[in-house]
């Protein structure tokens, strides 16, 4: 089957599933020539790459907007400036108190091992147990936050037996640098270029800890347009296509990524021998409902939440991947 039939396939799959009653479309290719999509983005992100993975150009318009984090474009998917983005299971939660017009529609599974304790040059910490009393930045509402606090809950601990520190992931990684923090909890690329720059040493991974689960958010008024929940999953689709481009291609993903972040080649190529495992696009399951709700039961017993939340009506299965 011809890529460009398989994506229209897919987009019809998505037209003729949408729930609410929705009358089923006839199998004629929709036209999607007056639809634009907003859609979140990183640097380093897939679309960079479509070039390179051969990504044609979509039968209908693309408008990205950058962000450096998905509690942001959480807040831009809400006010409807934007219709898609990737996130981790955690921006979500917090929109839940908030009756957030978004919804989860795809779960990316990836790898775990891009979470991860540091520990400075020198340290002696060889256990999470061993940072009770001591300082540790993380990254407030996000997967670090999550992971620092499941990590505590092992060793009987809890924020009020360490000094935590909520810095952006810059700051987190100056203060490494400088002597001002005992650990940092943190993600991506900062993870090897702390080793890299300052000779930082791992102390434990997410694996084993973090579901992996990255979700894709879409706002409702977008899920609940016809033409736009089927260029949504032509869209998404193609990303996905470039995610597998760029799995099997590190030595040209590590040079590009490079140039376009302004750090060592070494750093990407460290990132991707280090991962857990592939992405992986699925559709939304039991599983992956369950997983984010784990991550909101275990803020509420935190007190990160003030009360406990149900997050299945978070989610959207009218979306099909396969």
């Amino acid at each position: 089957m011809q890529r460009r039939r398989f994506l229209q396939l897919s987009a019809l799959a998505g037209l003729a599933s949408v729930a609410g009653g929705m009358p089923r479309l006839s199998l004629a290719a929709p036209d999607l020539s007056g639809v634009t999509l907003n859609v979140a983005t990183y640097k380093g992100a897939a679309p960079t790459f479509f070039p390179e993975a051969g990504i044609e150009t979509p039968p209908y318009k693309v408008k990205y907007a950058e962000f450096t984090g998905g509690n942001l474009s959480f807040e831009a998917l809400v006010s409807g400036t934007l219709d898609i983005s990737p996130m981790s299971e955690i921006p979500p939660i917090f929109g839940i108190k908030n009756h957030a017009p978004v919804k989860l529609i795809a779960v990316l599974t990836g790898d775990v091992n891009n979470q991860a304790f540091l520990v400075p040059k020198g340290s002696t910490v060889q256990s999470v147990a061993e940072l009770k009393g001591k300082r540790i930045g993380y990254i407030r509402s996000t997967s670090s936050h999550y992971f620092l606090l499941k990590a505590l809950k092992e060793q009987g601990l809890g924020f009020d037996d360490i000094i935590p520190l909520a810095l952006t992931p810059q700051d987190g990684f100056a203060a490494l640098q400088h002597g001002a923090l005992d650990a940092w909890v943190s993600f991506g690329y900062f993870i090897q270029l702390a080793e890299l720059r300052a000779e930082a040493r791992v102390l434990k991974t997410g694996q084993g800890y973090l579901s992996g689960n990255y979700v894709i958010a879409a706002n409702q008024a977008s899920i609940a347009d016809p033409l736009k929940h089927a260029a949504i999953t032509d869209y998404i689709l193609r990303e996905y296509r470039a995610w597998q481009w760029i799995a099997s291609h590190p030595e040209e993903w590590a040079s590009k990524s490079a140039k376009i972040l302004g750090m060592p080649r070494e750093v990407f190529l460290a990132q991707y021998r280090a991962q857990s495992g592939p992405r992986i696009l699925q559709p939304v399951d039991d599983a992956a409902v369950k997983s984010q709700q784990d991550v909101a039961d275990l803020f509420f017993e935190a007190g990160v939440l003030p009360q406990a939340l149900d997050v299945s009506g978070l989610w959207d299965r009218s979306f099909r991947w396969s």
